[in-house]
């Protein structure tokens, strides 16, 4: 959280890599008027020693089959992937559609070559958002001591009742991917809900994976 960053700044421990709080000045700087993209994403410093977890929920429910969705947000996976990874970060992909969630690759450090198993996935069925947010709980209690824990929601926000944010995680991104002709705006609602941010997956470009 910001405050935790600035007090430490104050008491003058020493800064390591960057951490998993974006700089969101500094990030629509490199940006532009362009798409945004990850190489333009801008992270706030973090206390040495700090090791960060990127769990990624990716929504393969049936309403993301329409107009390519799921394979926008795979694309949005792989470039996560490939960020993490420049970044050192640990990372996670859990997917959730039909009866509950699952694990697409558990937890461990982010590493390259994620279209053999990315490309493939498929969805369809019910959105067993609750599963996700459980998991996402369970793994946040297993974490190590002093890991840094960021969720990143990939959905069009086709589910009802919003869950509630799980406790434990320190920053929550949501890519939104509604685009139908009736906007619901559960993704805004629930980035408001989280205390989190969210982006349009608009800003991310075109859809990168099949």
């Amino acid at each position: 959280m910001a405050g935790r960053d600035s007090n430490t700044a104050r008491k003058g421990r020493s800064l390591g890599p960057p951490s998993r709080q974006l700089d969101w000045i500094a990030t629509l700087a490199a940006k532009g008027t362009g798409a945004l993209q990850p190489q333009h994403l801008h992270f706030r410093r973090q206390p040495q020693g700090r090791k960060t977890l990127h769990l990624v929920l990716l929504d393969q429910s049936a309403s993301m089959l329409r107009g390519q969705k799921l394979a926008w947000a795979k694309g949005c996976v792989l470039a996560l992937s490939t960020l993490f990874y420049r970044r050192r970060d640990a990372m996670a992909v859990l997917g959730f559609a039909g009866e509950q969630a699952q694990w697409l690759q558990k937890p461990g450090k982010a590493g390259l070559f994620n279209e053999h198993w990315i490309a493939p996935l498929r969805g369809g069925g019910a959105t067993p958002i609750q599963s996700a947010i459980d998991a996402v709980q369970d793994t946040v209690r297993r974490a190590p001591a002093g890991t840094q824990v960021a969720v990143w929601l990939l959905t069009d926000g086709r589910f009802d009742p919003l869950p509630q944010r799980p406790g434990g995680v320190d920053d929550c991104y949501i890519i939104d991917f509604e685009d139908g002709a009736v906007a619901l705006g559960r993704c805004h609602r629930l980035a408001e809900m989280w205390g989190g941010t969210c982006v349009p997956a608009a800003q991310w470009g075109a859809p990168t994976a099949g």
